[in-house]
Order: structure tokens, then C-alpha cells, then sequence
């Protein structure tokens, strides 16, 4: 692992956590505190699969081991602050961090399996309009092992009912291209087959458009699944929702999305929600069926939670059927996202703005 970033870490009295470190940089760390790499693939097996809580649990490194450990890196851990529980089995976490800022993960039950919605920031500076996200702007980036220990967190909770996470969507608070370095480690972390094993296939990120990491992120060459948080048709509706359009505009996005299409073969999901009388009408649907003609795409409806510190409003049940036929008629691949936690407040950023008004002011 690289000094520099143990580095950057410490100067805030803070130790790095134990679950930032990719195997490799596990290995290399261990080398250089004169013990044998091989320990990296124990360590890694108490954190992901026994997932202990302390380093004293790790009974099969020595005594010497675990107290270098325990000076070096802190074993992340979430207090949790509220946890709502919605009918439809959504679970909402308000976990806090060990500087006292807050974070939301959400747990959703499928049919096919347990989905774990994980923050990359706490807040936003990205300003988009509808979104809880964005109040009070951007506090700090989470480090690796943060995002890492949403995941551990809520299998930990599955545990005790013999689940596990099956897939993880990076759409929780925060921007995850503006935290890219993290977000890159965090999914190497969760999908090596010594760590939470969770395939990529099963691993979504989604970026409302920041153009540069766009190009980056499709030479990484993953099987991630990619969204677009697209919301507008057109470049100037786009601005209006979503002022990271003021600086990547409409067709330099489209022109990254077409190059990432190429580069990996894989289809991508623009995320398109729904707000009342600003994007919903026919005609918002004819224009976004010209502007992802071509394109191997998937558009995903979200007709939008209402949240009150914005002012957004429900579009109609049958305006939304009325939308979706329109793309289905230009043969265009769409669904309408199933509501979940509607009566929790479920919609990103939402608890943490009710309930640390002090964070999002």
C-alpha cells in the first residue's frame, strides 16, 4: 500500500481502516512489517467471512500480529443511529461515522435477493435540484473501508437471519465519481472472491454525469453494471434539474456514454425520474427516444418520492403509463422502478435531513 495515503489518513489523528485495504495492499503492508503475505488471505477471511469485530478474534494470527494491526488500522465500525423498518421489508440505516457525520444505507428485499444502496460521501456537492442529497453541500469524502463497512454492516444484520447481501448499488448519498480512488477500491473489495464475493454483474454505479470519469471508468474494463442519472431530455430541462449540466453538457455526456458502450460491450441504464410538470409530458418522451436512438441502453422510470425541503411534486400513475408506452412505441427497453420504503423515508438523503438538521443546513 502506498505510504502516502496511510499518510494523508493519519495527519487527521485518525487511523486508516482495515477494510480500505485491497488484498494486494494488504500483502505489501504485511511485508513490510516483517510478517508473511499469506497472512493477507486469513485477515481477509476474519473480516468478510467470519466478519469479527475486533482484531483480539483473529485467533489464527499471532499475538505480536494483531497488536501491529490494531496500532496501524482501526476496524471500521458504524454506530447506528436509527433504523427504520418499512412494511415492504426496506430497511433504512442512519449509521454515524467516528468524526460524528452521518450516513444512509438502505437494505431492499427483492424476490431475487437482498440489495444494499451504500454512500460514497457525506452529502453532495453536486446541487441537483430533487435531491436531499445535496443539503448543506459536500462535508467530506468517505474513505474506502467506510463504504466497505456499509456492506459488512447489513450482511452482519442478514446474518442473524441466515441472508446475504446478493447485490450492492452505489446510488446513496454522494456523487461516486467525485470520490473516485475510494469507489474503485470499495468494488475491488466487495467483489474479490476473498472479500464479500459479491459479482460484478450484481454491482451497480451510478454517476449523474461527470464527463472525464466517465472515460476513465470504461477503461477500467469492469462487468459493473453502469447508470447515467440522466432526468431531462434536453441540455437546457437537463441544466435546469441538474447544474452539473452547466459543466458537462448534454452531448459531451451522450458522446462519453457512446464511447463506454464501445469500449466494453455493456448496455447501460439511464436513470430517468419522474417529476410533475417539469419532464413527464408526451413530448419529453418523444425527444428522449430520439436522443438514445441507436444506443444499447436500458431507461429506468423513477417517479420521484416527494421531498419536502424541495418542491417537486408525484406525477400521475397514469401519466407515468402514458410516458412508458411512449418510449415502449419508438422501441425503446424501459421499466418503471417499483416504489420501495414509501412509507420510510426512503428517497436518498431524506433521514439525514430530517434528522440532522445541524449536517444539511
Amino acid at each position: 500500500m502506498e505510504q502516502s495515503k496511510v499518510k494523508a489518513v493519519k495527519k487527521q489523528d485518525e487511523k486508516p481502516s482495515i477494510y480500505s485495504l485491497q488484498l494486494d495492499e494488504l500483502k505489501e503492508w504485511l511485508e513490510q512489517n516483517g510478517e508473511k503475505a499469506f497472512r493477507a488471505s486469513q485477515i481477509y477471511e476474519w473480516l468478510y467471512e467470519k466478519r469479527v469485530s475486533s482484531f483480539e478474534d483473529m485467533t489464527n494470527l499471532s499475538k505480536d500480529l494483531r497488536t501491529k494491526l490494531a496500532e496501524s488500522f482501526t476496524l471500521t465500525t458504524l454506530n447506528t443511529l436509527i433504523q427504520q423498518t418499512s412494511k415492504d421489508g426496506t430497511i433504512k440505516f442512519l449509521f454515524e461515522l467516528h468524526d460524528g457525520y452521518s450516513i444512509e444505507t438502505v437494505l431492499m428485499r427483492h424476490d431475487y435477493g437482498n440489495s444494499v444502496c451504500v454512500t460514497t460521501q457525506v452529502g453532495c456537492r453536486i446541487g441537483c435540484t430533487f435531491c436531499a442529497s445535496t443539503l448543506g453541500g459536500l462535508k467530506r469524502n468517505l474513505e474506502a473501508g467506510e463504504i466497505v463497512a456499509q456492506v459488512v454492516k447489513v450482511q452482519q444484520a442478514l446474518d442473524e437471519l441466515g441472508e446475504r447481501v446478493s447485490s450492492v448499488v452505489i446510488m446513496g448519498i454522494g456523487e461516486p465519481f467525485d470520490n473516485y480512488d475510494n469507489m474503485m477500491s470499495f468494488l475491488r473489495i466487495i467483489n474479490h472472491d476473498k472479500g464479500l464475493n459479491i459479482g460484478a454483474r450484481h454491482i451497480t454505479v451510478s454517476t449523474s454525469g461527470i464527463v472525464p470519469k466517465i472515460y476513465k471508468f470504461a477503461d477500467e474494463k469492469l462487468q459493473i453494471n453502469f447508470a447515467i442519472s440522466l432526468h431531462a431530455p434536453n441540455t437546457e430541462l437537463r441544466s435546469k434539474l441538474m447544474p452539473i449540466n452547466r459543466a458537462y453538457k448534454l452531448p459531451q455526456l451522450m458522446e462519453a456514454v457512446k464511447y463506454y458502450v464501445d469500449k466494453t460491450g455493456r448496455r447501460i441504464t439511464f436513470e430517468y425520474g419522474l417529476f410533475g410538470g417539469e419532464n413527464d409530458q408526451v413530448e419529453h418522451a418523444e425527444e428522449l427516444a430520439a436522443l438514445i436512438k441507436g444506443l444499447k441502453c436500458h431507461v429506468n422510470l423513477i417517479p420521484v418520492n416527494y421531498v419536502p425541503e424541495r418542491d417537486y411534486v408525484r406525477t400521475p400513475k397514469e401519466q407515468i403509463k402514458l410516458f412508458e408506452d411512449t418510449l415502449k412505441k419508438h422501441g425503446v427497453n424501459v421499466t418503471t422502478r417499483r416504489e420501495q420504503g414509501h412509507d420510510i423515508d426512503a428517497a436518498c438523503g431524506q433521514l439525514r435531513a430530517k434528522e440532522r438538521k445541524e449536517e444539511t443546513r
